[in-house]
């Protein structure tokens, strides 16, 4: 008997360490990845700052194509056909250079001028990119290719 609990426990064990060891790799895969929204030559590289399941979501989907277009003068924004996967994803405070989700609408957002945006339930925070307007501009309105960066 004390060898058949010893075998149990040996089992247990490496399942759990071995369940463990997937989850922190697929964490390591999707956190730091970088998504590439480009048109031409112009391109704005967004690295992925957080795992969740909008994210998993969104990266299960490259390559696709959108369509950027201006948003009250905060941000570009592109309409995501079906909606992200949102449930078990946090809400967020988005600050300049953010990439969102907005549940409600199926949007993403490059957010530019966050002044007066507050924490939402429904923001949904993707990644973060280094661009400028005139950079986001060039996209605004031509068919973007988003895939991730070789």
């Amino acid at each position: 008997m004390g060898t058949l609990c010893q075998i149990l426990v040996a089992i247990v064990t490496t399942l759990t360490v071995a369940g463990s060891i997937p989850t922190s790799k697929v964490a390591d895969q999707v956190v730091g990845t970088v998504v590439r929204f480009a048109v031409g030559e112009t391109s704005v590289d967004v690295t992925i700052g957080q795992d969740n399941p909008t994210v998993r979501d969104l990266l299960s989907r490259l390559p696709l194509t959108m369509k950027l277009e201006e948003y009250v003068g905060r941000e570009k924004i592109a309409y995501v056909s079906p909606k992200l996967e949102t449930e078990g994803s946090p809400g967020s405070d988005p600050e300049d250079g953010d990439l969102i989700y907005f549940a409600p609408w199926g949007n993403i957002g490059f957010y530019y001028d966050t002044s007066g945006v507050g924490y939402s339930d429904q923001t949904i925070h993707i990644g973060k990119y280094k661009a400028s307007l005139s950079d986001l501009e060039k996209l605004e309105g031509k068919s973007v290719r988003v895939e991730l960066a070789r």
